[in-house]
């Protein structure tokens, strides 16, 4: 086997742990640090997996370590200069969504991704989740045009509401967030987003002026499909208002649902939640001459699929893949891009109270 590929994991938070707990069980990487400003965190990360070099700068240890990749986890207001870092440091990146805080500079990133020829992975963690890969092929297979009706709402609190208040120092809930179902759109959609507006309302007094951490944004396809996606955060928000995830097209709906409601309630701050499907549930309209319908709801058995960690682990497997076989990742930065340009979008709808077109 050719020598595994050395690894700088940049921010030791829920998503860094993550994923530095990928790198550590597969052969193929090989951990050269861990950074984070905070020492408790990365101190603790490195005792938990045998003890790893320990830095609080990145430069430093961008330096000293000289990584064939990097994984940047940290809060966005910094991704866009760290990918630039690590990119200049001949280093492939893996980057925890957004990719940057505007489209500027994610297009500045392009350009050096093909100068450097690197590749370079977003942390769209639903696009290798095997339920919800399902949830968008059977969408697909609905019709035109399709209305999708997504959220994620989270009644966060201590520590997880301090994170929250962190990440709003630059951008909202919808726009956070917001990246992984517009991506999930498109891909159902297979078009082109042509229009968004949006809503919010600001919650706490905790938040600077200007922000919001309830939104709700809207958006129009060129084939006709609208969708919708709200994320609020917060102690104040609605344990009842949590999580839809469904797909209505002309031949019937998708949505991921619960099998045993009463049983195993997730709460919203449980990050291993977000991306549980549990089951899909899929109806079909046609009815007979009497009205009723030809064929019962299915319902798609999904409490097999992976959790949070491994889902983790299957980003670095992709990671680790599109080095190694040279693929070709420029789709999917776009798509990464353009799922950005629609919630940025949606942020300046909702400052100014207009619809943008795209």
């Amino acid at each position: 086997m050719q020598n595994p590929i050395s690894v700088l994991v940049v921010g030791c938070g829920n998503m860094g742990a993550s994923h530095a707990r990928a790198y550590h069980k597969m052969p193929e990487f090989k951990i050269v640090g861990l950074v984070s400003r905070g020492l408790e965190s990365r101190t603790k990360l490195s005792e938990e997996l045998g003890g790893y070099p320990l830095f609080d700068n990145y430069q430093q240890a961008l330096s000293e370590t000289r990584p064939q990749a990097v994984s940047i986890n940290t809060y966005p207001d910094t991704h866009a200069e760290y990918v630039r870092l690590a990119l200049e440091h001949d280093a492939h990146v893996f980057v925890e969504k957004p990719l940057a805080n505007t489209i500027e500079e994610c297009l500045e990133i392009k350009e050096l991704v093909q100068k450097y020829h690197k590749k370079l992975v977003v942390g769209y963690i639903l696009r290798v989740h095997p339920t919800w890969t399902k949830f968008i092929d059977i969408a697909q297979g609905l019709g035109k045009p399709l209305v999708m009706r997504m959220n994620l709402n989270q009644q966060s609190h201590g520590a997880t509401w301090e994170v929250h208040k962190n990440l709003m120092n630059s951008m909202s809930p919808i726009v956070d967030c917001g990246v992984h179902y517009i991506d999930v759109m498109c891909l159902m959609t297979q078009a082109k987003p042509v229009s968004v507006s949006a809503i919010g309302a600001r919650l706490s007094s905790e938040l600077n002026e200007g922000m919001y951490n309830y939104g709700q944004l809207q958006v129009r396809f060129d084939d006709l499909s609208v969708g919708w996606y709200e994320a609020g955060w917060g102690p104040m928000i609605s344990e009842t208002a949590y999580f839809i995830k469904d797909v209505i097209g002309p031949k019937g709906s998708i949505s991921i649902v619960d099998k045993n409601p009463q049983q195993d309630q997730v709460s919203s701050d449980n990050v291993d939640g977000h991306s549980t499907t549990n089951a899909l549930r899929l109806h079909m309209g046609k009815t007979n001459a009497d009205g009723a319908f030809e064929q019962a709801d299915q319902l798609i058995d999904a409490t097999d699929e992976p959790d949070h960690q491994g889902l983790c682990d299957l980003e670095q497997a992709f990671f680790l893949n599109a080095i190694l076989e040279d693929k070709d990742l420029i789709q999917h930065l776009d798509d990464a891009i353009n799922s950005l340009r629609v919630v940025l979008a949606a942020d300046q709808s909702f400052k100014t109270g207009q619809t943008v077109y795209l």
